[in-house]
Order: C-alpha cells, then sequence, then structure tokens
C-alpha cells in the first residue's frame, strides 16, 4: 500500500525556545527566510506525500495562515513585476493541506490520535514540526523517502531514531 498521507503535530507549547515562542509558533520560527515548518512540508512533498494534515493549538493560526492564499499581497508583487517574490509566495498554497486543532496540550500520541480521521486505514508517516533534514540536495533521498522505501517493502512500522547525550534527554 502506498503512503501518500502525512500527520504533522504542531500543537506544543514551545517552552525550550522561550521567550521567543510566547507570541509565535516554534513552527515560524525562521531558518534564513522559511519558518522551520516549511521545511517539513517540503521534505514531504519531495517524498510522495499527498495529503498532510498538521495538528495545531492555541496560538498557532499563523501556521494555517503561511500557508493559505494571500490575494492582496500576490496582486501586489504581481502589479509591481516581482515575479521571483510571487513565486515564492505561490510555492506555500497549492498544497494539500489540513488542520484539526488540539484542544489542550496532551503530549504527542493525543495530537498524532488527533489524526485518526484524517488517516483511516492508510499507512501514514508522523513529520515533527522541529525536526529539521537537509533536503537542498537533489542527489540525496530524503529520510522520510527512504522510511516510506522501507515500509513499501517490508510492510512493517519504520521510525528513525538518533543518539543524544543523556544531558540533552528531557524528563
Amino acid at each position: 500500500m502506498k503512503v501518500r498521507k502525512a500527520v504533522i503535530p504542531a500543537a506544543g507549547l514551545g517552552t525550550r525556545f522561550l521567550p521567543a515562542t510566547k507570541a509565535l509558533a516554534k513552527e515560524m520560527l525562521p531558518i534564513v527566510d522559511k519558518p522551520t515548518i516549511q521545511f517539513i512540508v517540503e521534505e514531504a512533498l519531495k517524498s510522495g506525500i499527498e495529503d498532510i494534515l498538521v495538528v495545531t493549538g492555541k496560538s498557532k493560526r499563523s501556521i494555517e495562515d503561511h500557508f493559505d492564499s494571500n490575494f492582496e499581497l500576490e496582486y501586489n508583487l504581481k502589479e509591481k513585476g516581482k515575479n521571483e517574490l510571487l513565486k515564492l509566495v505561490d510555492e506555500t498554497t497549492g498544497i494539500r493541506l489540513h488542520f484539526i486543532r488540539q484542544s489542550h496540550p496532551r503530549g504527542l500520541g493525543d495530537a498524532v490520535l488527533q489524526a485518526k480521521a484524517f488517516v483511516g486505514n492508510e499507512p501514514f508517516v508522523v513529520m515533527l514540526g522541529d525536526d529539521l533534514m537537509d533536503i537542498t540536495n537533489n542527489k540525496v533521498i530524503p529520510l522520510t523517502k527512504q522510511l516510506i522505501n522501507d515500509f513499501e517493502a517490508t510492510h512493517a512500522s519504520t521510525i528513525a531514531v538518533m543518539e543524544v547525550p543523556h544531558e540533552d534527554v528531557s524528563a
């Protein structure tokens, strides 16, 4: 069975990045000129994902706004001949994204459970909104695509892990 859906839990409080995340979702923190969550969505698309559900929470409306059309901005850019900027804006609007709001932050498991109706009985990937992989090198297969390939070959649940120093593990 083909993996075509992804769930991105993005409902956490972002306490490790305070005070920056008090008013701004951590998934919207920029890395140079793009918010973090855009890198996650781009990796999903490069991995063959067709449908993405983002599980959000309180104060996360900016994530939805980022991927929504902004006709006034697009019109303004077009009128001023800023085609390169218009292309960058357009890259975020043609994606099949769905959003569901987790009423209270009850952890990663509950955030994934919010996607139950979205995924149904289909295989899916969970992509954490603050774990970035370098997908700028087109010669390298994105990690998500590697995991999908492993799943499709074995039909077994597949997970990527990384060893971290004990002092970096939260209690």
